[in-house]
């Protein structure tokens, strides 16, 4: 019997995690069909990933970006789409199996939110998704019937350790962080952080956006909003550990004691080969452990002191509403000024910070309601950043 082709709109298809995707699909003898490629504004690269993986539609999210490409040398049987709008209408396709959400920051939360309303499967790479809107992204997913499945490393290892017993034997979920580059630094030496030294990650290649956020511990402050909403727990049970050899990726620990982990290179193919595939498991093109070598694992406790994103990502956590949409605007918004020389990377997290306890705090927020303190959250950063 013939196996069924999944078949996947791959959507940010330019971005570090979006080219692994690629990578994925390219190598599964054609077990996986990329159906749909969407970009923001790299129309160059996604007109050469159109070329070598053959999708039927290709969406370039920026019009202007759009209008500035030569498409001429397009292949004639890919049809070129632009716009938000047609990303979230080629999502909804019926021949689209899973969609894999992988655009950077709140802009992902579109797209996401398109394709659960489809009833699609989301391989969610976009962690902004459940960071803003937890409580609709799930009960959305719920209602439509929709399934998501974390491709983050780290969620993908807690999502892996949970199938090791029953819900309500989970004691906690602990998650590893690298620890960043910055993790040696002291309170005095962060004051001098230049971009260059923010951006030298240690173990894992990634955007400048997401390296920023993992050098200021922001991107576990997140993580910890996503474990929250994506596994239904409570901030009391998720926990942060240091783990600078980037293999342990999660750990849960059960009721009786026992704590199972996930073990991997640090390599973002194993998590989305993994979330296209599910439940099934198959030979990947992900790096492997080698056992015949020695290793050593670090675990340690994070600085809270130094690192206070942590104790905003599980006060927004516990508190939900629309923190979470503020938290995540400010911090884009404060994590792009330092990038443009205007902010100082000790300055990025108390921005968020004074942002944060200054928004009049709602509930219940509908994703309009999500969507306006988001952009609120980015005006006072700006505000923030000219005083």
């Amino acid at each position: 019997m013939t196996e069924r082709v999944t078949r996947v709109a791959v959507l940010g298809s330019t971005g570090s995690v979006g080219r692994s995707t690629l990578e994925v699909i390219a190598a599964s003898q054609g077990a996986l069909q990329a159906v749909a490629l969407a970009a923001h504004t790299s129309t160059a690269a996604l007109k050469r990933q159109a070329t070598l993986m053959r999708p039927r539609q290709i969406v370039v999210t920026d019009p202007r970006a759009a209008a500035q490409e030569d498409w001429s040398d397009l292949p004639r049987d890919i049809e070129l789409l632009v716009g938000a709008e047609a990303m979230c209408r080629v999502v909804a396709q019926s021949d689209v199996d899973v969609v894999l959400s992988a655009i950077v920051g709140s802009a992902g939360l579109q797209g996401t939110w398109a394709a659960l309303e489809a009833g699609k499967t989301v391989a969610l790479a976009n962690k902004e998704s459940l960071v803003m809107g937890g409580p609709l992204v799930t009960r959305l997913a719920k209602s439509r019937q929709a399934q998501i499945l974390p491709v983050d490393s780290e969620h993908s290892a807690v999502f892996q350790a949970l199938q090791a017993g029953r819900r309500e034997e989970v004691c906690r979920v602990v998650l590893t962080a690298s620890g960043g580059p910055l993790r040696h630094r002291t309170l005095a030496e962060l004051a001098h952080v230049t971009r260059s030294d923010a951006l030298a990650h240690p173990t894992w290649n990634m955007g400048p956006k997401i390296t920023i956020d993992s050098a200021t511990l922001m991107n576990k402050a997140l993580e910890i909003i996503e474990a929250r909403w994506l596994f239904d727990l409570s901030a009391a049970q998720i926990g942060v550990v240091i783990h600078p050899q980037s293999i342990v990726h999660s750990l849960v620990e059960y009721i009786d004691g026992s704590v199972i982990a996930q073990l991997s290179p640090p390599d973002m193919k194993l998590p989305i080969h993994y979330a296209l595939y599910w439940p099934s498991r198959r030979v990947s093109v992900a790096e492997k452990l080698d056992w015949s070598r020695a290793m050593q694992l670090e675990f340690s406790p994070p600085d809270f002191e130094r690192f206070e994103a942590l104790q905003l990502g599980l006060q927004v956590a516990q508190d939900g509403g629309t923190a979470g949409a503020v938290l995540n605007g400010a911090n884009e918004a404060a994590v792009a000024a330092f990038l443009a020389g205007e902010l100082g990377f000790h300055e990025i997290v108390p921005a968020c910070r004074q942002v944060l306890e200054h928004h009049n705090f709602d509930p219940h927020p509908s994703l309009e309601d999500v969507l306006r303190w988001d952009r609120w959250a980015r005006q006072e950063v700006s505000r923030w950043v000219c005083t």
